[in-house]
């Protein structure tokens, strides 16, 4: 009777292997095929997932010798959140305020200021520094009677003050002609902002769950593993959790740091519009390499519109930021097993771009550095134990010496 019960057991293992890959498949094909309504989730997932840490560390605590329980300490978390989000609201808002107000103002003023005889000093200031470095162009209008008039040599000329005119009158035209366009795409902010305050609640609300019942849904995640693959699948969430968290959490905390020596370099160089400024740059830091560029640029020429020196002066500061990040901050608060190279982080934010938009370039690096973890798990499992490797090296060592013995 024993001969039946063998030659079935492998049949059921496959039975059981197969029915566990289906339900994966049918996860997975659920997810594609509702691929639009997953970043709300994903986002609730990753907000989870930053939290879990300070999470643990509360429910850790007694009160009354009683432990705090998971849903006291995410209600904690979050009204910290919202303190923070108040007082963020009344320092820097109305600084923030100030400075676009101050924008709006600087441009109507210039916009004002661009009489005939104003462009004609600007295009003659162009040219003496334009020709201080040996290039020939001609701006206003008596160098452009003496480029007019003279035979020889090469000059470029350009009409400032007509390409100012019109520019200005093109830009009122267009503004003219799209009013109504304007009207609506203001009504489309609004309702923007809207669904995005409401999109916001509903994320903190389902992260709010996914942290309450983080071990229940692990455990469950569990039981869709075969249980002699579970210690591997335990061992790959360890390393993935340790990717994970110096990719998400370390590029938080650093994004924070660079925002707040922005800002320390900005107001150190009197830069206007450094709390504008420093806001751009503590946002944009949350996507690598590109954020960082991008929001560098706006800076550098602003303080160059100041002087020269000042505008190297805060770059250098700038690359010094970087620096310290580089080779301080992404070893202490990431570490080696979070690091991952900067063309797999290129290739990831221009294919999450391209793929999903903003919500993609902002999960593609996380999602880089999961895919990351995968594979060099499996990387390391393909190779054989030290103990195999250093025998099979043996072997061939003793098979290569044999011929010549």
């Amino acid at each position: 009777m024993s001969q039946p019960v063998e030659a079935t057991a492998p049949d059921e293992r496959r039975k059981r292997l197969l029915l566990l890959a289906g339900l994966w498949v049918a996860i997975a094909v659920t997810l594609f095929a509702l691929r639009s309504v997953v970043m709300p989730f994903a986002g609730a997932a990753l907000i989870a997932y930053l939290v879990q840490p300070l999470v643990a560390r509360i429910t850790r605590l007694k009160v009354a010798g009683r432990y705090v329980p998971r849903w006291v300490a995410i209600l904690l978390i979050y009204a910290g959140f919202f303190l923070a989000v108040y007082l963020f609201f009344v320092a820097l808002v109305p600084q923030l305020y100030r400075e676009v107000a101050r924008i709006s103002r600087e441009m109507a003023t210039f916009a004002s200021a661009l009489t005939p005889e104003h462009v004609q000093g600007l295009a003659q200031r162009a040219e003496e520094w334009l020709n201080t470095y040996g290039i020939p162009v001609a701006l206003s209008d008596r160098a452009m009677e003496g480029a007019a008039g003279s035979s020889g040599g090469f000059s470029l000329a350009l009409d400032l003050e007509q390409m100012l005119t019109d520019t200005v009158a093109r830009v009122t035209s267009l503004a003219k002609e799209n009013l109504a366009d304007i009207v609506n795409v203001s009504r489309h902010i609004v309702t923007e902002v809207l669904t995005g305050v409401f999109m916001l609640f509903f994320i903190l609300m389902v992260a709010a769950f996914f942290s309450i019942d983080a071990q229940a849904i692990r455990r469950y995640f569990g039981t869709l593993v075969p249980a002699e693959f579970l210690p591997d699948a335990k061992t790959l969430v360890a390393r993935i959790d340790k990717s994970l968290s110096g990719v998400v959490r370390g590029q938080v905390t650093i994004c924070l740091v660079n925002g707040g020596l922005t800002l320390v370099g900005l107001l150190l160089f009197g830069v206007k519009f450094a709390f504008l400024l420093a806001t751009i740059a503590t946002l944009f830091s949350l996507i690598p390499i590109f954020g960082t560029i991008i929001s560098s640029v706006p800076i550098v020429l602003i303080a160059l519109a100041d002087g020269f020196q000042k505008g190297v002066a805060l770059l250098l500061w700038i690359i010094g930021i970087h620096a310290l990040e580089a080779y301080f901050l992404n070893p202490k608060i990431m570490g080696e097993a979070a690091r991952i190279h900067p063309v797999v982080v290129a290739f990831s934010l221009i294919a999450g771009e391209k793929l999903f938009g903003l919500w993609g370039a902002l999960f593609a690096v996380p999602v880089a550095s999961i895919a990351v973890a995968c594979f060099d798990y499996a990387r390391l499992k393909a190779q054989p134990p030290p103990l195999v490797a250093a025998t099979t090296q043996q072997a061939v060592a003793s098979t290569d010496a044999a011929p010549a013995a």
